[in-house]
Parts: structure tokens; C-alpha cells; sequence
């Protein structure tokens, strides 16, 4: 876990000093049409920062893997994102970031490494898990951070 722990980090904080680099016109400017801007791609990753939050948290004392997803779209339109201030949303990102990184490193490994037969992963997850397939919180865990390195090279224009 230790790997995926310092990919966070390093990813975060590398990523947030080339976004500070973007103006505020840059950051609210869609990437594509119909798609994202950098402001509300970010605003997405602090939703997800923050309902993975509570399921890192949660999944240490529940029998299962069994949670909710939520309306991504809906919840980046409903915040107005593209109308936040650029530097705010970045550090708001980058320590969420950190402080899910100072939180999984302190989650036993029983629990971390524990197969759950019942779970959401099949629903909610990046990477989808077969609902027949066992799943566990570190894979959870590492789908996070692979959910949000997407999200970046999308930013980047390195998809």
C-alpha cells in the first residue's frame, strides 16, 4: 500500500504546481465541447475525494463494501465550479488529497486486504469488479488513485 500512498502524494503535489500555472480564463475555458473545464474536472475530484472519503473511513466498520454512488454530473452543476476561485479549488483538491493519504496509511492491513463477496465495486468503482468477484478495500483504494490520474491526464491533454 506504502506504493500506492506515495503515488498519491507525489501525484498531488506535482500535479497541483502545474495547475497553478493555468490562469483563472484557462482553468474555466471547457476542454472540449460538452465536456469538463479544468475547474469543474477538479471540482469532480474533490466530490470524489469526498464520498471516497467516507467510504475509506466506513469500509474499516461494516462487514461489507456496500455504498452509494452519486450524480457526478449533477453534483459539478450544482456547485458552479467554473464560478469558484481557481487557487481555492486546487488547494481544497491538494489537501483532501493528502489528508486521504494520511488516512489510508494508518487502515490495518486486515482491513485493507480483507475479500468481501458483497460489495458495490460492480457499480461504482472506476474499474468496474465482477458482483461474483470479491473485492477489498485496497482496490477500492487503488481505483481512487487511478480515477484521479485520469482525470489529470485529461487536464494534461495526455489521454
Amino acid at each position: 500500500m506504502n506504493d500506492v500512498l506515495e503515488d498519491l502524494r507525489q501525484t498531488v503535489e506535482s500535479a497541483a504546481e502545474r495547475l497553478r500555472l493555468m490562469t483563472e480564463a484557462e482553468s474555466a475555458e471547457r476542454l472540449r465541447a460538452e465536456k469538463w473545464s479544468p475547474k469543474e474536472i477538479v471540482g469532480h475530484l474533490i466530490d470524489s475525494a469526498a464520498n471516497n472519503h467516507q467510504r475509506f473511513v466506513r469500509a474499516q466498520f461494516q462487514d461489507d463494501l456496500v455504498f452509494t454512488g452519486y450524480e457526478q454530473e449533477q453534483w459539478v452543476a450544482s456547485q458552479h465550479y467554473r464560478e469558484e476561485s481557481w487557487p481555492l479549488l486546487i488547494e481544497l483538491w491538494r489537501t483532501y488529497n493528502l489528508h486521504l493519504a494520511h488516512l489510508v496509511s494508518h487502515i490495518p492491513t486486515d482491513k485493507l486486504t480483507r475479500r468481501h463477496q458483497e460489495h458495490s465495486l460492480h457499480k461504482i468503482a472506476w474499474q468496474l469488479v465482477d458482483e461474483r468477484e470479491p473485492a477489498t478495500l485496497e482496490y477500492l483504494i487503488r481505483d481512487y488513485v487511478g480515477h484521479l490520474k485520469h482525470h489529470l491526464r485529461q487536464i494534461f491533454d495526455e489521454d
